[in-house]
């Protein structure tokens, strides 16, 4: 028995029409004669999803208790006796209610896949656990019930189910999602437009990640090595000349052409050592093609272009574009150069652009530090010259050319031995001059075809011919050693002037600094690490690359101290003691952006405790003027009544008493919002959290408000959600009671909750003058007042303590603009762990 197969129907949002295509694509089944049964289909009374199961077998459900409720989910037991060829399963990533067969759906999904049952099933985008941060800094909403991405990536079919924002959100206005009178609240919530659009983005990327997925396992499995054009992916080569922001810029352009063209920018520097490319060039030609949308990769190889042709055909690339040689017309003779290298090997499938610039033929620069001295090419031939050449000489003065005279032939044979100094330095001149030596005397010198030397003169001639070798050779190759320091001191001294302008200008964090050391190198990884003291173990303070980092810096291949209690330590190969200065530039300047950071943090913190004096200079100042209002009524009203001048009546003890009373009053408000904002403001609220229904304490925060002035709306079937009691009564009392302070007279408040997702909403809804956009989050601060409110107004503390309080709940409040005039504020807070699902009439299904 093979395992069933799994499709999946992949949506962006609630409403977009997964489950209706699932159903859709079970009846096209059922008329093919394909035995499919509904194992779990939720319509959410959605009556157009609920048409669709018309006509299909639907599997009884299992009932299970839990909480005094019964609660339905799916029968595996059911559906595996029954063991039909098609299962319909929806919501992927739901949670079962305790006491179930297994704790997520897709577990569910994976027995009847591993019983043979093909699964046909529904998720969305935002219920892939990887996405789960993403998607909750898109939406402000934290998803409980998710799926390993693992899962989903198995599926043998992924369909995406798409739709814009703007037609899901009309057909949520027709009420095809949800109830009316939840629409309201979700298109003004979760389902805003550039909510929609990330999410909508979320799912295309995801999508076409998994079909290049599917793509390179199949070439793998077919031995595909031929490039498919599925789509335009340009492969840049850099050098790092200057010529390379020209490519760049150009590889874009040729990207454009076509939708969904990628560019992939590639530098490969050489195995040994520091690089010849100048590292700032390199990291300004990074920067260019990331804010063109494109990838650097920076890959080591000594092989050219045998490196970049494998990278192309690796990410399936359809294009390299390269510059024109900066050689001169004269190198050519040793190598036809990288471009001609990777035209002539590029193979019919892989279309190389061969760009001109304005630094073409003006020569190639420097030399890679670490190379042989006069390059590979030029050692050949100096060696052939040196060796072959004189061979080849004697052989034409033996037969061909007359007798020329010995001194004659010493200067040909020094003539070979100069060439061989120029082209191959010091050891090929030095073995032309012992070899020519040799043939010279004998062959040429008398005695002929004998090693000995009649003539004394001729002793001094050969002499002279060996000197002027060795003398030349030795200048070549001294000119070839300081050409080679110089390269090597120019490379270091822009990597040393890089690090001085990022000193300067404080760009470089200390991540990038650690990679520019990294790449600078060519080592795996690089890893800052700290001590305190000598007796304590090492930690990472930072470390970038693929290797494994190193506790140690003993450990690593190379460590670099900087100062008692600071190194670096890098793996990957060993450096040689002359690459240690530039290392340890590296690693002063690394010491140095720490501290930078570390300063920033203590800024920061001083920051803070800035605020808190302004604060606390606010305080002062509302104790000096508002708290003294109340105080001097209730003292005018004592004065009146301990008065032995004035009779009075008991209507006007009456009057002067309730004075007192507001008074006393106010000031209690007054004091308890300045103790809680002190208390924000030193961090010593503690939220005791625990199960709390709402029902219970918004009813409690209303007490002293109008009957008159809020209008309520909490359903009782709302989940419970976590929250001290006490912080979420005194937070909805100050927003209530500010919201009653500007809503019109008659028009009450309304104060609605209802469920999302995970999460339970308080919506606090005036009709009031309504807040700027520009203002809302700044009535959230402490000693603020909006608009023209009177000083007796309150010292405006409210809204900073109820985002106070909320916040320490693990909640959040936002303020936004009322349909029709007035601002809306809403409390979010976490549902309690574990809830059972809710029931649709109550609240919003965003599953």
């Amino acid at each position: 028995m093979g395992r069933g197969k799994l499709r999946i129907y992949l949506g962006a949002a609630p409403g977009v029409g997964k489950t209706y295509s699932m159903l859709s694509e079970a009846h096209r089944r059922v008329e093919r004669g394909t035995d499919c049964v509904v194992a779990f289909v939720e319509h959410h009374s959605r009556p157009r999803t609920e048409v669709m199961l018309h006509g299909l077998e639907m599997m009884p459900r299992a009932e299970i208790a839990y909480r005094d409720t019964v609660f339905t989910e799916m029968d595996v037991d059911a559906v595996l006796a029954r063991k039909p060829a098609v299962a319909l399963v929806d919501e992927l990533a739901h949670t079962n209610i305790p006491g179930s067969r297994n704790a997520k759906r897709w577990q569910d999904v994976e027995e009847l896949l591993a019983a043979g049952i093909d699964v046909v099933s529904t998720v969305n985008i935002q219920h892939l656990e990887s996405l789960g941060d993403v998607v909750e800094s898109i939406t402000g909403v934290r998803q409980r019930e998710t799926v390993p991405d693992e899962v989903v990536r198995r599926a043998d079919q992924i369909e995406l189910v798409d739709m814009s924002p703007q037609a899901l959100r009309r057909r949520m206005a027709h009420g095809n999602v949800y109830k009316p009178d939840k629409v309201d609240a979700a298109l003004s919530n979760y389902f805003r437009p550039g909510n929609l659009t990330a999410l909508r983005e979320l799912a295309l990327l995801w999508t076409a990640d998994r079909v290049d997925e599917y793509l390179q396992e199949y070439r793998t499995e077919h031995r595909v090595s031929k490039i498919w054009g599925s789509r335009e992916r340009i492969v840049v080569g850099l050098t790092g000349g200057p010529e390379g922001r020209t490519l760049i810029r150009r590889a874009v352009r040729l990207a454009e052409k076509g939708a969904g063209g990628e560019v992939l920018a590639v530098y490969i520097s050489r195995s040994d050592g520091l690089t010849a490319a100048s590292p700032k060039e390199l990291a300004v030609q990074r920067t260019l093609v990331e804010d063109l949308g494109g990838t650097f990769h920076h890959i080591v190889g000594d092989d050219i272009p045998a490196g970049l042709l494998e990278f192309a055909r690796g990410v399936n690339a359809t294009q390299i574009v390269l510059g024109v040689s900066r050689r001169r017309s004269w190198q050519y003779a040793f190598s036809p150069g990288v471009s001609a290298t990777v035209a002539r090997e590029s193979g019919p499938d892989l279309d190389v652009h061969i760009v001109t610039h304005d630094e073409a033929a003006k020569g190639r620069g420097l030399p890679a530090p670490r190379r042989a001295k006069l390059g590979r090419s030029r050692t050949i031939w100096g060696w052939l010259v040196g060796l072959a050449g004189p061979v080849l000489l004697t052989l034409l003065l033996s037969g061909a050319l007359p007798d020329v005279g010995l001194a004659n032939d010493v200067l040909l044979f020094l003539t070979l031995t100069v060439a061989a100094a120029l082209l191959g330095g010091l050891r090929p001149a030095l073995a032309s001059a012992a070899f020519g030596s040799l043939l010279l005397n004998y062959y040429f010198t008398p005695p002929i075809h004998e090693l000995t030397i009649a003539d004394p003169k001729n002793v001094v001639a050969l002499v002279i011919f060996v000197g002027v070798a060795i003398s030349v050779a030795s200048v070549v190759d001294l000119a070839a050693r300081r050409t080679h320091q110089a390269a090597r001191l120019r490379a270091e001294a822009e990597t040393l002037s890089f690090l001085a302008g990022s000193v300067l200008r404080g760009e470089t964090g200390l991540e990038a600094l650690l990679e520019r050391l990294r790449e600078t190198f060519a080592m795996e990884s690089v890893v800052l690490l700290e001590r305190h003291e000598d007796t304590e173990p090492w930690t990472c303070v930072a470390a970038v690359g693929p290797g494994r980092p190193v506790g140690r810096p003993e450990d690593a291949d190379v460590d670099m101290p900087v100062g008692d209690h600071l190194a670096l330590a890098l793996t990957g190969r060993v450096l040689p003691g002359e690459d240690r200065r530039v290392l340890g530039a590296f690693a002063a300047q690394a010491a140095v952006v720490l501290d930078r950071q570390r300063l920033v943090d203590e800024a920061e913190e001083a920051r803070r405790i800035a605020e808190g004096n302004k604060i606390r200079t606010s305080l002062l100042a509302a104790v000096s003027h508002d708290l003294r209002t109340p105080l001097a009524g209730i003292k005018a009203s004592v004065s009146s009544l301990r008065s032995d001048d004035v009779e009075w009546s008991e209507e006007d003890r009456a009057v002067l008493l309730e004075g007192i009373e507001e008074g006393a009053d106010r000031l209690d408000h007054l004091v308890g919002n300045l103790l809680d904002v002190s208390r924000l403001e030193t961090g010593t609220v503690t939220a005791v959290l625990r199960q709390t229904d709402l029902d219970e304490v918004v009813p409690m925060a209303l007490v002293g408000v109008p009957d008159d002035g809020v209008e309520l709306d909490i359903p009782e079937t709302l989940p419970m959600v976590v929250v001290d009691r006490g912080l979420l009564e005194r937070a909805v009392a100050n927003i209530v009671e500010n919201a009653v302070k500007y809503s019109p007279a008659g028009t009450p408040v309304l104060v609605a909750a209802s469920a999302i997702a995970d999460r339970v909403e308080l919506r606090v809804v005036d009709r009031g003058p309504g807040v700027p956009d520009e203002a809302k989050d700044r009535i959230f601060g402490a000693f603020q007042r909006y608009g023209d409110a009177p000083r007796g107004a309150g010292v405006g503390l409210g809204l900073a303590v109820a985002r106070g309080f909320v916040e320490a709940m693990g909640g959040t409040v936002t303020a936004e603009d009322t349909p029709g005039g007035g601002l809306t504020m809403t409390i979010s807070l976490r549902m309690e762990d574990g809830a059972p699902p809710f029931h649709p009439d109550a609240t919003t299904e965003t599953t």
